[in-house]
Formats: structure tokens, sequence, C-alpha cells
């Protein structure tokens, strides 16, 4: 698998730098560990700021863990597109018939390790509902998804273990929601989530 700003030589180590100190200034830690298993969907909840991915990517360096995104095939185009799959991303191309979900399975499929991060939100602005993509992909790919969150309330971003999707899908939902209800987001009025949407979502960027 190629280099990522993650574990590219000299950049990785200048980025854990980076990180401490931008975390440092900001006041925030990291809790919990990154589970040692080689892949897995990563919830990246709750998103409700700009602040969220550079938080994420500061936390992620002093995890020394190799996160991906996804996004729409269009915006990897030259002359950013190498600099963006550098940073992590994956390109999707919402035009094929296996859709964003069947996409990201087959990702999972073709790599010895992924991490994949996924706002279940889909957007930053409010919502009532998760989208569903990301259990789904878990589902699919037959790995866990891990309990990734970013607390504003208590200046703390880390992984909080791994969740082993049962099938079963509004018990698990409710199980994983339960959990985030005790997260407090950057702006709380636009994390009012009570359920999930039944159908599948294609993430917004």
């Amino acid at each position: 698998m190629s280099y990522t700003i993650f574990d590219t030589p000299f950049v990785s180590v200048i980025g854990r730098i980076w990180a401490r100190i931008f975390l440092g200034i900001l006041g925030w830690k990291k809790e919990g560990d990154i589970p040692e298993v080689p892949k897995f969907v990563l919830i990246a909840a709750p998103h409700t700021s700009n602040w969220d991915l550079p938080i994420m990517l500061a936390l992620g360096f002093l995890f020394r863990a190799k996160l991906f995104w996804m996004s729409k095939e269009s915006v990897f185009r030259w002359p950013f597109g190498g600099l963006l799959r550098w940073l992590g991303g994956i390109p999707i191309d919402r035009s094929k018939p296996n859709g964003v979900v069947g996409q990201c399975i087959e990702r999972f499929e073709q790599r010895d390790t992924l991490i994949l991060a996924v706002p279940p939100e889909g957007t930053r602005k409010k919502v009532r509902r998760w989208k569903t993509g990301f259990y789904h992909i878990a589902v699919g790919a037959n790995v866990p998804i891990a309990l990734g969150f970013l607390d504003y309330g208590r200046r703390r971003g880390g992984v909080n273990g791994l969740f082993h999707p049962t099938g079963d899908y509004d018990r698990d939902i409710a199980e994983l929601q339960a959990f985030y209800a005790g997260i407090t987001p950057k702006y709380p009025a636009l994390y009012e989530t009570t359920q999930s949407e039944e159908k599948e979502e294609e993430p917004k960027e």
C-alpha cells in the first residue's frame, strides 16, 4: 500500500511533533488505544465543526494510525488527486452500480490492513438521523466498528474500543448511539441524533 501522510518517513515524525504542540495549545488529550486488528471501520463522531478534522488528524498522528477516508472521485482530479490520496483519501465512483458501500467493501477485501474513518452524520450540518453506510460497510466487509470520538466537553479524543455488529441493525445502532449520547460535540444544537436512516445514504463532503 502506498505511503500516506501518517507513515511517510520524516513527515510522520514532524506530524507527531505538530500534533503534540497543537493539541497541547488547545488543551486536548487522547484517550484509549487503536485496536490491534488489521481492518475496521472507525466511527468519526460527533461531527459538527471544521475543527473536527485537524483535531482528528492530530490524534491520528499521536496514535500512529494510518487513517483513510472516502470522497467522490471528482475531487481527486489533477492537480490535487495525488495530494488527497497522500492525505488518506479514497476516491469513490458514485455512478457504479455497487454504490458507495459496495466500493468500500471491495477496498477492505483488496487490502490486508485498512482503517476507514466514516462520520455517521455524513455532514457537519444539523441532522436527526445517522446515515447507515458505515454499518453496512462493516457488516459487508465482516470487520468490526471502532468507536472514535471527539468530546469537546472534556477535551478528549480517541477510541473507546471495538463493537462487533451482530446483523441486528436496530439493536446495534441503539447500543452505538447510547455511547455517543454521553459525548459533547463542538456545537450541541447541531447534534440531536435519535435514530438512523433505514436506507443507505451517500456520504457528503
